[in-house]
């Protein structure tokens, strides 16, 4: 009877209880550095709640060739713990920012055996499901070029011989077509007089053949 009072109050008054949705977690895919060098580790989420005071942010470490994972860091109301038994306890910051729902740590110098696989786990309650997501870590000497960037190099510099061309081009035409402009003004200038002369403006005036340039042709001009 009792059961059956509480539902009807809740159908009638529209109670209904707190459902937990799911929350989405953001890491980086991969990232390189350098050996010695200091290297963020960003870690947010996305959750329709407004950010929990009970939020709370966890990252483990997987070595590479390792199929076990460690704990390095938690932070949980509002303060921050690392591990004090792990390659990590000196060397992980939290420089995150929960209230903006960032969760991200810092770690310095970078050993190589640091390569490994880092997992940040984020909860904001009522919001707790959701899944972990992972960055890959890798340590070099020398950080290598990444084929992006070759492929990027390589587009660029065909589309710099393509403008090139393209100026070369426009260039040549330019100057053909004011070859011609030149040529063809020399030649109005010399025919000019012929046409006075056949129409009897010139009578009484000496002239003398001046050759067209480029053509074979003589044109009677003034002396």
């Amino acid at each position: 009877m009792l059961t059956f009072l509480a539902l009807a109050s809740v159908v009638l008054l529209g109670i209904v209880p707190e459902q937990t949705q799911g929350i989405v977690i953001y890491t980086g895919w991969e990232r390189h550095a350098l050996v010695g060098s200091d290297i963020r580790l960003s870690c947010s989420f996305f959750s329709w709640r407004w950010t929990s005071e009970d939020v709370t942010f966890s990252w483990t470490y997987r070595p590479d060739g390792s199929r076990d994972s460690i704990s390095i860091f938690h932070y949980t109301g509002g303060a921050a713990y690392v591990d004090n038994k792990g390659p990590f306890r000196d060397r992980v910051e939290f420089v995150g920012n929960p209230g903006r729902r960032d969760g991200s740590i810092l770690i310095k110098n970078l050993d190589f055996s640091d390569n490994g696989t880092f997992t940040c786990d984020a909860k904001n309650p009522p919001d707790i499901v959701g899944r972990p997501s992972s960055v890959r870590l890798l340590v070099f000497e020398k950080v290598p070029i990444q084929a992006g960037v070759i492929t990027g190099a390589i587009i660029g510099v065909v589309l710099g011989l393509l403008v090139l061309i393209v100026v070369i081009y426009y260039l040549m035409r330019f100057l053909v077509a004011r070859r011609v402009f030149s040529l063809s003004v020399r030649s109005v200038t010399g025919l000019w007089p012929a046409a006075l002369c056949q129409s009897g403006l010139c009578q009484g005036l000496k002239q003398k053949p001046e050759p067209i340039p480029g053509t074979d042709t003589c044109v009677a001009k003034l002396a």
